[in-house]
């Protein structure tokens, strides 16, 4: 048997934003820019890479009360987005920082035997970035 990641979803608030945080700054490629109705969905991979990652609206598809109740943990950080590994842990870190990005953990060895740090994406959601 085998088996691959091929798509993982992180609720974003605003898309442009967001697509400025996960292309612009972290190096995604756009795959797909979906408007449906007053909702937008966008699919970045990185490049060369199969698995993407796909940024949704918290009411898209949703009842009211649960697109809300999802607003409000991605607006409160309460949500952990993705894991990226960068072969520059220090470099890209500063780089987000200089470009506006919230540092929530500065680069470190941690004790399960990574070294990573963590950001904010523009909706909260929490992003690490792991050395490779």
């Amino acid at each position: 048997m085998s088996i691959r990641l091929a798509t993982a979803f992180v609720p974003v608030l605003d898309p442009e934003a967001s697509l400025a945080f996960y292309r612009d700054l972290l190096g995604l490629e756009l795959r797909q820019d979906v408007q449906a109705g007053p909702h937008r969905w966008l699919t970045l991979a990185a490049p060369g890479q199969d698995a993407e990652l796909v940024l949704f609206p918290p009411h898209g598809g949703r009842s009211e009360a649960d697109g809300e109740a999802l607003a409000a943990l991605v607006a409160k950080g309460a949500l952990q987005a993705a894991i990226f590994r960068t072969d520059d842990l220090e470099g890209t870190v500063a780089r987000l920082r200089a470009a506006g990005v919230e540092v929530l953990e500065e680069p470190a060895d941690r004790p399960w035997e990574v070294r990573d740090g963590a950001v904010r994406d523009p909706s909260g959601n929490v992003v690490r970035l792991a050395q490779a």
